[in-house]
């Protein structure tokens, strides 16, 4: 079983988040609502993925990613960011790093996950077909 750590300092997307990945019956879902305890958070559970906001009030998640490479014993955990920025149905690829839009359904974050995590994927008709809904 995969263990994800999912930092946002929003409670209500942490238990949404928490709730869809566990329904999946494949992750160990962690928690942690503060940027700075993040790189505490994933020492204590050691995950092999971190689903991390962008904007929170005491740390960006971009510091907490730095910080989670930087650091030897973590740099392997992989890093997936999740923004209300973004539009849900959009995904941004920047170099190694993926970015996905709030709210995302079960059946995205399962994906990007799975992607992130070197199982086969291919990519679902939500993340490319972006006009679906745009009334002719």
């Amino acid at each position: 079983m995969k263990k994800i750590l999912i930092v946002d300092d929003d409670p209500m997307t942490l238990q949404l988040l928490k709730l869809q990945l566990e329904s999946t019956k494949t992750y160990q879902v962690f928690t942690e609502s503060k940027g700075l305890l993040a790189v505490d958070a994933a020492r204590k559970y050691q995950p092999d993925l971190v689903l991390l906001d962008i904007l929170m009030p005491d740390l960006l998640g971009s510091e907490v990613a730095a910080s989670l490479h930087e650091d030897s014993a973590l740099s392997h955990i992989k890093v997936v960011f999740i923004t209300s920025m973004m539009t849900h149905d959009a995904e941004q690829h920047s170099g190694e790093d993926i970015t996905i839009g709030k709210p995302a359904s079960t059946e995205e974050l399962v994906s990007v996950i799975d992607q992130v995590l070197g199982k086969d994927y291919t990519y679902p008709e939500f993340v490319f077909n972006q006009t679906a809904n745009v009334p002719e």
